[in-house]
């Protein structure tokens, strides 16, 4: 279960980070509530996730896939364009999640 858990952290989590742009700084309502619940709800899913998975692994992981889908909002609904340096990086990050997931016999008790 804590993997789903963390899997909806990270879906709330870009969900609040992708409604930050569109807060225009906190000046717009809905957005800006968008931004606190989102946040509220990562925030107390990691909690449940923290639980079972260390929290290094855990943050890893958050951190990783959370760069890969918040650029991806970016370039859906912002229109953002990464460069290639960004798209490797990002590439390196899932490849590091990958090696976390695979290899390491830390990533969950």
């Amino acid at each position: 279960m804590a993997f789903v858990y963390l899997a909806l952290a990270i879906v709330a989590e870009v969900v609040g980070t992708s409604a930050l742009k569109a807060s225009e700084g906190f000046t717009r309502l809905w957005p800006s509530v968008t931004v606190v619940v989102g946040y509220g709800l990562a925030f107390y899913l990691l909690a449940l996730v923290l639980r079972s998975i260390p929290v290094g692994i855990a943050y890893a992981i958050w951190a990783g896939l959370g760069i890969v889908l918040v650029t991806l909002v970016g370039v859906i609904v912002y229109g953002e364009r990464p460069d290639l340096p960004a798209l490797l990086g990002m590439a390196m990050i899932v490849g590091g999640v990958v090696v976390i997931q695979v290899f390491s016999s830390v990533s969950a008790h």
